[in-house]
């Protein structure tokens, strides 16, 4: 039985629908596939793509007014994604990609442009999406984006590269961040949905990566795409607002995805130290492991804490980009540590194929560096401080 973390948070009948729902479905379809969705390395299993979709777990965090499952606070969505990510994080993460293409759309969309792309990813057979921002030279730095778009008459003519895109080879619809003009920086930021048919829009080879295979990655290349006027969302220069607010909740995100991965490396540890046995012992009873699984459960127990509070600051409408940049940064340091000592506990075993665990520490690495790395998590905590 997964170990739970008693936080004391009340929970309506709903929300403990939701989190049963995703937590039967990592553990029943989720965790056996890990391994071999891995192998495949650039093939995302769409078929559990399609389940998931079917059971509402993959629109779930959509608004109900679109046709979703209507539980856009983050609370839900963040103990929901903890469950996915528990089974695997690849996969879960994949799940609800849909969340991080939505993200911008909610935020500066308007209700026909909510009601045109939100709508077909809450049916039973939803497309997949993506959101691209980084660069082959631009990555922390959102700001210095170099792909432009350039206004003729009822459209844009869009041209650049973007890499390291989630979803690219599979995705309908992608938001693109643009800038208008790059020596606006930040206010000259402004974003676009594509189409994947659009003339001029080609993407490279699938990209060959350390872990999270589930979701592949591939650059877009942008040659003189002409995209209407009314496939921007808000105004020109007003996207670096909705990509900043997308951060700030998808941050938060990755925390409850980092502690469901720490959380299966905590109770595989456990399981094994209690049933492995050394100079007579089960492995548990020997201090040096206590003390790195008491560790471990620390970690996993903060993370998970950190995380509520700035989901619960989110939905109360507060500014959390400090509290979204620690939930993040301390939730993927503890996922790598927990992967690190679930290897550790393990020893021989642990480095072996055989088990999840070499996976897990490949797959945690990611969230150290996705969606602003540790040393960008650091430099905003750091800002607010002095700000404060």
């Amino acid at each position: 039985m997964p170990r739970a973390v008693r936080d004391g948070l009340p929970l309506s009948e709903e929300q403990r629908d939701f989190v049963s729902l995703a937590r039967d479905f990592a553990l029943r379809e989720i965790r056996p596939r890990a391994r071999a969705v891995d192998d495949a390395d650039h093939e995302s299993p769409l078929d559990l793509w399609d389940k998931a979709a079917k059971l509402g777990l993959a629109s779930f965090m959509l608004p109900a007014q679109y046709g979703g499952g209507g539980v856009t606070d983050l609370v839900t969505q963040a103990l929901v994604q903890q469950e996915l990510c528990y089974g695997d994080i690849g996969i879960g993460n994949l799940l609800t990609s849909n969340g991080f293409f939505a993200g911008p759309v909610e935020a500066l969309g308007t209700d026909e442009q909510k009601k045109r792309w939100l709508t077909p990813l809450t049916g039973d057979n939803p497309p997949l999406t993506a959101l691209a921002v980084t660069e082959p030279d631009v990555g922390s730095d959102a700001a210095a984006l170099r792909t432009r778009a350039v206004r003729d008459g009822g459209h844009y003519v869009l041209n650049g590269q973007k890499a390291w895109i989630s979803n690219a080879p599979y995705a309908r619809w992608t938001v693109i961040f643009t800038t208008v003009d790059p020596a606006l920086r930040s206010r000259g930021i402004t974003a676009f949905v594509v189409d994947r048919e659009t003339p001029g829009l080609t993407l490279g080879s699938p990209m060959s990566k350390m872990g999270q295979r589930a979701i592949v990655s591939a650059e877009i290349f942008l040659d003189n795409v002409r995209v209407p006027v009314e496939n921007r969302l808000g105004e020109e220069g007003e996207g670096f607002r909705g990509l900043m607010r997308t951060f700030d909740a998808s941050r938060i995100l990755i925390g409850a995805a980092c502690t469901g991965l720490a959380r299966a490396a905590l109770d595989a540890s456990i399981d094994y130290a209690k049933q492995r046995e050394q100079f007579g012992k089960p492995i548990i009873d020997h201090q040096a492991v206590a003390f790195r699984l008491a560790d471990m459960a620390a970690k996993v127990d903060t993370a998970h804490l950190l995380t509520l509070r700035a989901a619960r600051l989110h939905d109360a409408g507060e500014q959390v980009a400090e509290e979204a940049a620690i939930a993040k940064l301390v939730a993927s340091e503890s996922a790598m540590f927990c992967t690190w000592a679930a290897l550790q506990t393990h020893g021989g075993w642990g480095y072996s194929r055989e088990l999840l665990l070499e996976k897990w520490m490949r797959d945690a690495k990611l969230e150290e560096i996705e969606e602003g790395t540790s040393d960008i998590q650091r430099l905003i905590i750091s800002r607010r401080l002095l700000q404060s």
